[in-house]
């Protein structure tokens, strides 16, 4: 009988060497081209829990989407540059401020869209109005419909702008409509509303899919989370609202009595072609399909108004973090007053020392947010910036249950806004495709401040004396889910 023995103390060096040379490999891995606050998280969770940690870096751990993609866009922003460098987009405002002038240059640099005058832009508050409006503007279509949207849900909220589209695209109007594969599948209606696309003869693409199977595949949790509508080239919407029910027709939303409160804002003039570019753009990366041949990309008339709009876009496909970028420049560069509407609030280094230096500079500096959650991780992440934002100054105003302040948007002064699908938060920055529209007007900056005003008598104060009573574990969770949000 041979008897078969084995030496531990050869399994322990070699478990040894092999968690040597993951540290080692991820000390040179991880921090490259990151970060310091998402390297450190990654290696923290490599260290203390190596297999799980490892696990989920080869996961999740490239914030970019893949080298085509990203390649795709690099040559989408050449061809608008190229195209619109030596175009007309209207009479733009006088006495622009240099920081905006440079801002806007920051912008063309990073996302390739150019400064239009002569626009008019005008928001729509009302969560069914807006869903009413983008119908009333489909009906009106006679070339084509572009719908690209986060969520995407034929419900009985939506039922007016699906007949929009049926009616349409019934005379012959091209509808194409994209929508996040992630977000959507797996959700109420989602089978419904492909089946109805189909039956309509709509063109509809599924954004970001993650489907291996079909060779489809990159990091799983990077999202499309633009907003946006555009009709013939003339009218565009864009906000933060998605086309669904306001509980999103969750069954734990209805339960706790949820509803979503948004903004969307109807744009006429030159800058609906840059919302129409960014639609083209997300088209082409899905589907390879130029259609910048059947569609003059610039070739839209002046608008009824007089506001100066840029559109941003920002995701993993760019090469910076375009959205943080233009927030972080536009607090450096107020001079009196700052509001902000963010349903999750979780900045970076960067965006923190922004907002606690204005209010430091003397700005008054207001932050709404919601009192309500609907999403753990983040809302106690968010909650662990509120000490440190009080006691800078920040007057920090809590929308109350059971609503979901869903609204994203900042206010400078009396002349700047932004309005769009970003949230300040680093998911929103590192890996979600958005889009924000820079908008320079007092007419429009004054319809924000209504908005604004809403929000506040529908709100409540968080001071710093009733957030120092907070239990120590509501404060140890909120840090813990701070720890998580910069895993990136």
């Amino acid at each position: 009988m041979i008897t078969i023995t084995f030496d531990a103390t050869w399994w322990l060096v070699l478990v040894f060497v092999v968690d040597l040379v993951i540290r080692v490999a991820a000390i040179i891995i991880v921090p490259r081209n990151r970060r310091p606050t998402a390297a450190m998280a990654w290696l923290l969770a490599i260290y203390f829990i190596p297999i799980i940690g490892v696990f989920l870096f080869l996961l999740i751990g490239n914030p970019r989407l893949p080298r085509k993609r990203r390649r795709k866009q690099e040559r989408i922003n050449e061809y608008i540059r190229d195209t619109s460098a030596s175009l007309d987009f209207g009479t733009l405002r006088p006495h622009a401020p240099s920081w905006f002038t440079s801002l806007v240059t920051l912008n063309r640099n990073l996302g390739a869209m150019p400064l239009a005058g002569d626009n008019a832009a005008h928001i729509i508050g009302g969560y069914q109005d807006s869903l009413d409006a983008m119908a009333d503007a489909i009906r009106g279509a006679k070339r084509y419909v572009h719908v690209e949207f986060y969520i995407f849900q034929s419900d009985a909220s939506t039922a007016n702008f699906f007949r929009a589209l049926e009616e349409v695209s019934a005379r012959g109007v091209t509808v194409r409509v994209l929508l996040d594969h992630w977000a959507n599948r797996g959700k109420p209606f989602y089978k419904q509303t492909l089946k109805r696309l189909d039956a309509m003869g709509a063109q509809w693409h599924l954004m970001l899919p993650v489907q291996p199977l079909k060779g489809k595949y990159q990091r799983p949790d990077l999202r499309n989370h633009r907003k946006l509508l555009v009709v013939d080239g003339r009218v565009a919407f864009t906000g933060s609202q998605n086309v669904t029910d306001s509980t999103y027709n969750l069954r734990k939303n209805i339960k706790r009595g949820l509803h979503w409160v948004d903004l969307m804002v109807r744009i006429e003039g030159p800058v609906v072609a840059s919302v129409n570019a960014v639609f083209l753009s997300d088209w082409y990366s899905e589907t390879d399909q130029i259609l910048t041949d059947e569609i003059d990309l610039f070739d839209v008339e002046s608008g009824p108004g007089d506001l100066d709009c840029q559109i941003v876009p920002s995701g993993p496909g760019f090469e910076f973090q375009n959205n943080l970028k233009l927030f972080a420049g536009l607090l450096y560069a107020a001079q009196r007053k700052i509001v902000v509407v963010s349903p999750y609030f979780v900045p970076d280094e960067a965006l923190l020392l922004a907002i606690t230096t204005a209010c430091q500079r003397g700005i008054h500096v207001e932050l709404f947010v919601s009192e309500e959650g609907d999403q753990a991780l983040v809302y106690h992440a968010q909650r662990s910036y509120y000490e440190a934002l009080l006691r800078a100054g920040v007057r920090i105003w809590m929308y109350q249950r059971p609503f979901i302040l869903h609204s994203k948007s900042m206010t400078i002064d009396d002349e700047v806004a932004i309005v769009g699908s970003s949230n300040m938060d680093m998911r929103s920055f590192g890996l979600n495709l958005e889009i924000s529209m820079l908008v320079r007007g007092e007419e429009f900056v004054r319809e924000m401040r209504r908005i604004e005003d809403s929000y506040r008598a529908l709100s409540r104060e968080l001071t710093l004396e009733e957030w120092e009573k907070q239990p120590l574990r509501s404060t140890v969770l909120d840090n813990l889910a701070r720890l998580t949000s910069a895993l990136q």
